[in-house]
């Protein structure tokens, strides 16, 4: 029996940093033997854009997109603020009780290489992605294309656009986010988007000055999270310049009416101002009030999430970071979306540099093996960043500011343990 060609047409859906990450991955892992398969990336905006505020990536997201040669562009730009930890302190005292660290043993950073963090806008991470792109002529990205219809069968993907061209590949991979269209209209369509009652409300602050000209005082190096009785207020740079500082906090909604994340105007701005202002009054710090009453382009963004578990592939259609799994956001979540695209890159090449004619869902199939434990733990830890939001009164206030430094204490090793872990040397079992 003839042994069966590589596969050489990939179709994502989603020019997101998910679906971009992805294809740099599938490209970098694809066997080095034959040429490098042809990628199209579909994305429904009219350009590529991203809505959403400062994220911090960590040392494995760092060694990720270094691999990727992503933060090589990055880096030659200036984007970003090296983040050595995110420290925690309490509101009303100002009085810092612990940190988290990425600073590592020997202060170079977590893992090998060693890498810190680094908090960026998600606007500025995609320019970076943008950038390591136009260097691969087999990656080619197209907008404006909204999809109607996905067909498979034992042959190939076809799908079929709203202006009426029809496309077809050897397989199709989700990076469509959580209301992605890979899987609501072939996947999984009965897995649909539940909105967790809280949208993360965030803005820029310009950074203040003194009567000397000098910047207000900030008391967070980088990042600091902010605890209040009815949440965490993040503070943080997120450039070199540090004249602007990034806010953003988590607010319950108990009605939303757009499930996409919006800029709120006139009065839902104010609306929104005086929210923050009244999760958070009593700061001692009067820095708190100044970047909450300063934010400029206030923005909602409303939290869906999925169920737990769920489908994430047919035989020939993949899901892919929040299309598959999408949970509440925590401190590690793009990392966890990078991780997904590379370890699926290369579950993928390993099958295609066998050729012994087995079909595509065994590399599916194997990847599934590998990131179904990792990604339900990430999902079962995410579940207490809802209750944030939550009024915990003083007496619980003050319980949380005591366990608060013995936890990131008792959780350190754990947590670089995830840090220092590469998904680009762990055995490909299959």
């Amino acid at each position: 029996m003839p042994k069966k060609e590589p596969l050489c047409d990939i179709i994502i859906l989603g020019g997101g940093i998910a679906g971009l990450t992805t294809a740099l991955a599938l490209t970098k892992y694809a066997p080095a033997s034959r040429p490098p398969p042809q990628i199209t990336v579909y994305e429904v905006r009219s350009e590529p854009a991203t809505i959403g505020g400062a994220v911090n990536l960590t040392p494995n997201a760092l060694r990720l997109l270094s691999h990727l040669g992503a933060l090589q562009e990055i880096r030659a730009n200036n984007y970003g603020k090296e983040c050595g930890a995110v420290e925690v302190f309490d509101l009303y005292s100002g009085a810092k009780l612990s940190e988290s660290s990425f600073r590592g043993p020997e202060g170079k950073g977590l893992g090998n290489p060693p890498f810190t963090a680094l908090r960026i806008t998600r606007g500025e991470s995609l320019k970076g992605v943008l950038a390591a792109i136009e260097k691969h002529p087999n990656i080619k990205l197209i907008c404006g294309k909204k999809t109607t219809e996905i067909q498979e069968d034992k042959n190939g993907v076809r799908l079929t656009f709203e202006d009426g061209e029809i496309v077809s590949a050897d397989i199709l991979i989700g990076c469509d986010g959580i209301h992605s269209v890979t899987r609501l209209k072939h996947v999984e369509p009965e897995r649909k988007g539940i909105y967790s009652g809280i949208c993360n409300a965030f803005g820029f602050a310009p950074r203040r000055k003194t009567a000397s000209g000098a910047y207000e005082e900030t008391h967070f190096e980088t990042s600091g999270m902010n605890f209040g009785r009815r949440g965490i207020l993040l503070t943080s740079f997120h450039d070199e310049k540090k004249d602007s500082i990034y806010v953003g906090a988590l607010m319950q909604v108990p009605e939303i009416a757009s499930r996409d994340g919006w800029k709120a105007r006139g009065a839902d701005a104010e609306k929104t101002r005086k929210e923050m202002f009244a999760r958070y009054s009593g700061a001692v710090n009067p820095l708190i009030n100044h970047v909450i009453e300063d934010a400029q382009d206030l923005y909602l963004w409303p939290v869906f999430t999925l169920s737990k578990g769920g489908k994430w592939a047919t035989d020939r259609v993949m899901l892919i970071g929040d299309s598959a799994h999408a949970m509440p956001p925590q401190g590690e979540s793009t990392g966890i979306v990078f991780e997904d695209g590379v370890l699926f890159a290369r579950c993928l090449g390993r099958w295609m540099e066998k050729n012994d004619g087995a079909l595509v869902k065994e590399a599916f199939d194997a990847y599934e093996r590998l990131r179904r434990q990792r990604i339900d733990i990430a999902f079962d830890e995410s579940q207490s960043v809802i209750k944030t939001v939550n009024d915990a009164g003083w007496l619980g206030h003050k319980i949380k500011l005591t366990i608060v430094p013995w936890y990131l204490w008792w959780t350190r090793v754990y947590r670089e343990a995830h840090f220092t872990e590469d998904v680009t040397t762990c055995e490909l079992k299959y």
